[in-house]
């Protein structure tokens, strides 16, 4: 996404982002992935773990340690800041719509940034020691213990945000980011109207594998794809979109694995998808553009 930025400046975009894996922790509202998405767009993001604010320091949840607290889920100082702000707000009355508006804007990210609902869906993984939530199983557990299934507590329920209907509608794009099907990109896709909404589209939509020559670029989405009876490669990525996805962007390792995606009716082109630099962020997303047909 900070490749899009970049590329699209000084054009901004709109970003709907998965809820299902926020979290309570020491009271707060957490929205992971959330705070990843405005963290990286406002360049504040530690690339190197992957999460949370670069240079942060973690003295408070030292101090929670001290105190008994359990500390699996490492929440920065700064990071914690904004839980506090995001917490105060929720309980104040506001939205978590608005309350993601005013701190990406405060912190610059220049992109609206938009929760896929402002209900409460929660992602629980069925594993072979009990039900956990998202967190539990890709932090405390570090994704080691076997998935059976994966299920989106309350999304029977959920509504998408008037803001992300809007966006779907009118949007010239969409794009899908190289995330994991299951637990990033399935809770949005599974809330009420959104798939419709998507086939319905007069946008083109493509979408990016996560998955190069069998395995997840970054953490368990070959697993759960298994336990959802999808064959872990970019073709059964493709295949969880197919309904209304109209191009979809292979890396060159998965040449091989072009005509299995046309087959489902999807425009499959293939380039560098693995992004280990800015440069590469930067690359992928002018390709995205350019197959798009979008003028930079």
């Amino acid at each position: 996404m900070t490749g899009l930025k970049h590329v699209l400046y000084p054009r901004t975009g709109k970003a709907v982002v998965n809820t299902a894996d926020d979290e309570e922790f020491f009271g707060l509202h957490v929205s992971p992935d959330i705070d990843t998405v405005v963290y990286s767009l406002a360049g504040l993001a530690d690339d190197l773990k992957g999460w949370g604010v670069a240079g942060d320091t973690f003295h408070a949840l030292g101090m929670l340690e001290r105190l008994g607290c359990e500390t699996w889920f490492k929440l920065g100082d700064r990071d914690l800041a904004v839980h506090i702000y995001r917490t105060m707000r929720l309980r104040s009355g506001a939205t978590l719509t608005q309350v993601t508006r005013e701190i990406a804007a405060r912190l610059n990210a220049g992109w609206d940034i938009l929760p896929m609902t402002d209900d409460r869906v929660r992602t629980v993984v069925e594993t072979p020691v009990g039900a956990m939530s998202f967190q539990e199983y890709f932090v405390k557990h570090q994704y080691k213990v076997g998935v059976r299934s994966v299920r989106f507590e309350g999304v029977e329920r959920a509504e998408p945000t008037p803001q992300v209907v809007e966006a779907l509608k009118t949007a010239e794009a969409v794009i899908i980011c190289p995330s994991n099907p299951v637990v990033s990109i399935g809770p949005i896709l599974s809330l009420k109207n959104v798939r419709k909404l998507l086939r319905e589209s007069e946008a083109t939509i493509l979408g990016v594998s996560p998955i190069v020559g069998g395995k997840a670029l970054r953490g368990p989405a070959a697993e759960m794809m298994k336990a959802l009876g999808v064959e872990p490669t970019a073709a059964g990525v493709a295949s969880m979109y197919s309904d209304f996805m109209d191009i979809f962007v292979l890396d060159e390792a998965d040449e091989s694995l072009k005509g299995e995606v046309e087959a489902l009716g999807v425009k499959a082109y293939t380039t560098k998808t693995v992004m280990s630099s800015f440069d590469d962020r930067v690359a992928l997303a002018g390709f995205c553009l350019k197959v798009l047909g979008i003028r930079v």
